[in-house]
């Protein structure tokens, strides 16, 4: 079989992370970083297209890459309409959602944009991969409590569909036979019970579940009104307070499970309960989960950057391991986990979805 050259593309508020995969090899990555002055200069997310795009291919050619030598390009998926997991080539119609953003302007509405330019140019294919729009929940699922309000399927499915497939893979299994306890754990949380290979419930990480490194998770909502109508904060100032300095920022001044557990070694009794009741309500949350399954549940999974702490992954695990056996993968490789959906797609494992037919 020929070798497959694969350019992935991940954008983010202030750099666009690139690689190049030969087969499942990487063959270089780089962060391409974007200063606030130069980022300044754009009203929109879009705006930024041209700008980034340039960035990328000049890196690209500078290594003395033609564009010939590619079989597929690939871009982090953004802030799309609900549709399920998979592998989606570029459309038309997902590129005018990207563009006016129809769940929101990020950064990485831009992955699928990038990656169809250069596709053009290449004579190739353009794909994104399970972006936080993935939705495959049950109607139960979407039902808050109150009729104005519908509970969301926002989650970090990329890396959590990339984990299960390698556990799978692993286990010489079949995705689509088990049912696993996904838990994303990150400066956001996502806890998903993964039923035959579909996500089929999630805490949505910027409004529910357990408190992460910088989010606050699920609040006594009496207590939320009352601040919100305290006088003392505004819309923006509640927001901040909640998605980007609540959780261990919050308590304990930074997002750094590291800097934590320096902070228990050297004996600080507050730090080590803050992180012990992150842990805590993580567990909580993955039980929570087993019951989308009727307890049936083949493995809980611990991933993302904060997994890296064995303090913590075994005090979930502490708590859990009742429930089914637990596997710890930490990190988030986002570009391998994109450049094995491409594969996927190029080798025929799987083929690619059309966004049109997936979506309202």
């Amino acid at each position: 079989m020929d070798k497959l050259l694969v350019l992935v593309i991940n954008p983010g508020s202030t750099s666009t992370k690139v690689a190049i995969f030969e087969g499942e090899s990487l063959i270089i990555q780089e962060n391409l970083t974007h200063s606030a002055e130069d980022l300044s200069k754009y009203d929109h997310i879009t705006d930024q297209f041209d700008f980034r795009s340039e960035m990328i291919l000049s890196w690209y050619h500078d290594l003395g890459y033609s564009l010939e030598s590619l079989r597929a390009v690939i871009g982090r998926g953004g802030l799309l309409k609900p549709m399920p997991s998979g592998i989606y080539e570029v459309s038309e119609g997902m590129m005018e959602d990207l563009r006016i953003g129809v769940q929101g302007q990020h950064a990485s509405n831009l992955g699928g944009l990038i990656a169809d330019m250069i596709s053009r140019k290449a004579g190739v294919k353009a794909y994104i991969a399970d972006p936080v729009a993935v939705d495959e929940f049950d109607e139960v699922a979407r039902i808050s409590g109150i009729p104005e309000i519908k509970r969301r399927s926002l989650v970090h499915a990329l890396n959590i569909k990339a984990i299960a497939h390698r556990f799978a893979d692993e286990h010489k299994k079949s995705l689509h036979d088990m049912n696993l306890i996904v838990a994303h754990l990150g400066g956001g949380i996502s806890i998903a019970p993964m039923v035959k290979g579909k996500i089929k419930d999630v805490n949505n990480a910027n409004e529910m579940g357990p408190f992460s490194p910088e989010r606050a998770g699920s609040l006594p909502v009496g207590d939320i009104v009352k601040m919100c109508f305290s006088g003392q904060y505004t819309q923006k100032d509640m927001k901040t307070k909640i998605n980007n300095r609540g959780g261990l920022v919050a308590y304990l001044g930074t997002n750094d499970a590291r800097d934590v557990l320096k902070m228990i070694d050297a004996g600080d009794v507050r730090a080590k309960l803050i992180f012990d009741a992150m842990g805590y309500q993580i567990a909580k949350e993955i039980g929570a989960m087993a019951t989308v399954m009727e307890g049936q549940v083949d493995a809980v999974l611990l991933t993302g950057g904060v997994a890296y702490s064995q303090y913590l992954t075994d005090l979930i695990s502490d708590h859990v391991k009742f429930i089914a056996p637990v596997t710890v993968m930490p990190g988030e490789d986002e570009m391998t986990a994109l450049n094995e959906s491409a594969l996927r797609v190029l080798n025929k494992v799987e083929a690619a979805k059309i966004y049109e037919n997936e979506v309202n």
